[in-house]
């Protein structure tokens, strides 16, 4: 197997000493599990950052072995890491494609989708101009995955009925896609909420 693709870091786990298992979005091959030499070494690390879009370069002996990664730097999401909604954002929606999505099964409608969400979580001048984006992001991945959900999209301007959509798509998640790893994966998502709830209070 070989594959070069510019791709979405979902997640890292650290593997062994200084290596990684990386899990990466791409558009022609959904996504994949990659071992990364040196993950956790001082070059690499500020590349493996979630969000990141990265060009890889995956080689496997065959399609059942978990395949080698070099990436290299197409863009960064660490400035934002600083900046508190968008790096909880970024956060949230790469730990719920990470922990949702299927290995090897594309899916080029969802990560369109997340590279525009994740260019908006940076560049939008408040959370006010992504929040129905990131609802409808969630509405995509749970349709995309067989659940057909309907979309309750709220005016801009009415954050309340946001907060109540984020907060029925939330429980939609809980059920159909994170039954088993809700703990881990839906506190990203509580803390996100969090930094919402407080927009509308200010």
């Amino acid at each position: 197997m070989h594959i070069c693709a510019p791709a979405i870091v979902c997640a890292v786990k650290a593997q062994g000493e200084t290596a990684g298992i990386v899990r990466l979005l791409t558009a022609d091959h959904g996504m994949v599990a990659a071992y990364v030499a040196g993950a956790r070494g001082r070059n690499l690390r500020p590349v493996l950052i979630p969000g990141n879009l990265v060009e890889a370069e995956l080689r496997a002996r065959s399609a059942s072995q978990l395949p080698f990664a070099r990436l290299e730097l197409v863009q960064s999401r660490g400035p934002w890491l600083s900046e508190p909604l968008p790096a909880a954002a970024i956060g949230w929606v790469t730990a719920l494609a990470a922990a949702t999505l299927p290995e090897r099964q594309p899916y080029p409608a969802l990560h369109q989708a997340l590279c525009a969400l994740l260019d908006a979580f940076c560049v939008a001048p408040s959370a006010r101009r992504w929040a129905i984006p990131l609802a409808s992001f969630e509405v995509l991945l749970l349709r995309e995955l067989g659940y057909g959900v309907a979309e309750n999209r709220p005016d801009e301007g009415d954050w309340p009925a946001f907060l109540a959509t984020f907060d029925a798509l939330g429980r939609q998640l809980e059920r159909y896609l994170l039954a088993e790893r809700r703990r881990d994966v839906m506190a990203a998502r509580a803390m996100l909420r969090a930094k919402l709830a407080r927009i509308e209070r200010g």
